[in-house]
């Protein structure tokens, strides 16, 4: 064998189904490639589930998939043309009775494999995700030590590539305006100072909940938010929401943690569980997960208080859920629900990008509030203070403000306030947008 083995059996996966299916001989129908930014995804369509194994070659470099007791049915003029890492897709029936499909790459790879059961049109399919290193300088070292790093929030558009989401009745994509609102998001926070935005995905391509968590935590974001735009049988359910994890959630992947806590990376305190007795890592998670909810609490609070000022809110009280994109035991994690895109006048506001920035408007003067009262230890805005009283910074009216209350709050003068904003009078609406001078203009 050519090439030196690096990794032998990096996983191996052995399904258990009914007797009936467990003595299936598997046919490979198709194989299907796709890639993103820093993943290349391979599918391999199946008659029936089968068990596989996979490794990793070098010289050259290569993945090896094993699929035991299969058939290829794909002649090699059907293959895939290189993509993203793949430069080139080989199979072969082996004498053994199973079936092996080689991807030779450009580059290193960690292969990750999981099967897929039938969905809609969609058979059985095992899925090949070889995620390339990322080269990338994190967002969070962007700063200079000496003046601080920025504020990191990680952005996460729901849903994309083959998930698009909700559909409203125009035909608008859940996971195309959710993307736009992420950008719009991250342009605002990028020119905020002392913030950063990081975009989960930027754009149209599949993640898993867990790799848009893992994303967040490789950056080591100060929060996390998810953004959608709900939907419902009845068209007239409509306005925002915002949930946190529930007590049930927050149980459920302490258990996962604590279970896999050998393979866990530090936790973003720098706090490792692998090498703590079973109670102290309970007790270490149990107060790392009660703080980052509580934050999550307190910002989602903030940015409700906001976007009432752009729409209704379908719940005015923060919301729990256990949804998996709020599992991080570590980064203060929320999820927005921005409108009902199965209502046709929502979905006509979310087709809009003046209420797109908004929105963006909104969520962003929500975590303002939220890190200029609770400065992570180590950033700009806990070295320095609130950018507020360095330079410009947008403030969205909400229902109770008056121009003078804001302008005590942000200790500017009236005038300078109105002269910046281009204001007559001292009348305000809810939902404008105050561009707010720096402190004693």
């Amino acid at each position: 064998m050519s090439g030196k083995i690096v990794r032998v059996a990096i996983a191996m996966l052995v399904l258990v189904w009914a007797s009936a299916a467990a003595g299936a001989t598997g046919v490979v129908h198709k194989v299907r490639m796709a890639s993103g930014p820093d993943m290349t995804r391979v599918v391999l369509d199946l008659s029936h589930p089968v068990s596989h194994t996979v490794f990793t070659l070098d010289n050259p470099l290569r993945v090896v998939v094993d699929l035991h007791r299969a058939n290829l049915d794909v002649a090699r003029g059907n293959l895939p043309a290189a993509v993203g890492i793949v430069q080139r897709v080989r199979v072969a029936n082996r004498d053994n009775g199973d079936a092996r499909v080689v991807l030779d790459l450009s580059g290193p790879a960690r292969p990750r494999t999981y099967p897929v059961p039938p969905d809609g049109p969609n058979g059985h399919r095992l899925v090949i995700d070889l995620d390339a290193p990322r080269t990338e300088e994190s967002v969070v070292t962007r700063a200079s030590e000496a003046r601080g790093r920025d504020v990191v929030v990680a952005i996460d558009a729901g849903h994309g590539g083959k998930d698009p989401g909700a559909t409203g009745r125009k035909g608008t994509r859940e996971k195309d305006v959710v993307l736009s609102i992420a950008r719009k998001l991250q342009r605002r926070l990028d020119s905020e100072p002392g913030m950063t935005g990081y975009l989960t995905r930027d754009g149209d391509y599949f993640l898993t909940l867990r790799q848009r968590i893992d994303r967040a935590r490789a950056q080591r974001a100060d929060l996390f938010v998810s953004i959608h735009a709900d939907a419902f049988r009845n068209r007239e359910a409509r306005g925002s929401s915002v949930y946190v994890l529930s007590p049930r959630g927050a149980t459920d992947e302490a258990a996962r943690w604590l279970a896999e806590r050998e393979n866990s990376a530090d936790l973003v305190g720098g706090v490792s569980l692998d090498d703590k007795e079973p109670l102290l890592a309970s007790v270490l998670l149990d107060l790392s997960q009660s703080a980052a909810i509580d934050a999550s609490t307190d910002v989602a609070k903030r940015l409700l208080e906001q976007l009432s000022a752009v729409g209704r809110l379908h719940r005015r009280d923060v919301q729990k859920a256990g949804f998996v994109v709020l599992k991080s035991p570590d980064i203060p994690s929320l999820l927005v629900e921005t409108a009902f895109i199965s209502n046709p006048a929502e979905e006509k506001q979310l087709r809009s990008e003046r209420h797109q920035d908004l929105l963006a408007a909104a969520l962003i003067s929500g975590m303002r509030s939220y890190f200029y009262a609770n400065p992570p230890p180590g950033t700009t805005l806990a070295m320095d203070g609130p950018p507020a009283h360095r330079g410009l910074s947008e403030y969205i009216i909400v229902r109770g403000d008056t121009l003078s209350g804001i302008a005590q709050r942000y200790n500017v003068s009236l005038r300078s306030l109105r002269r910046l904003n281009g204001l007559k009078n001292d009348r305000i609406r809810m939902g404008q947008v105050l561009q707010i001078p720096a402190s004693g203009g």
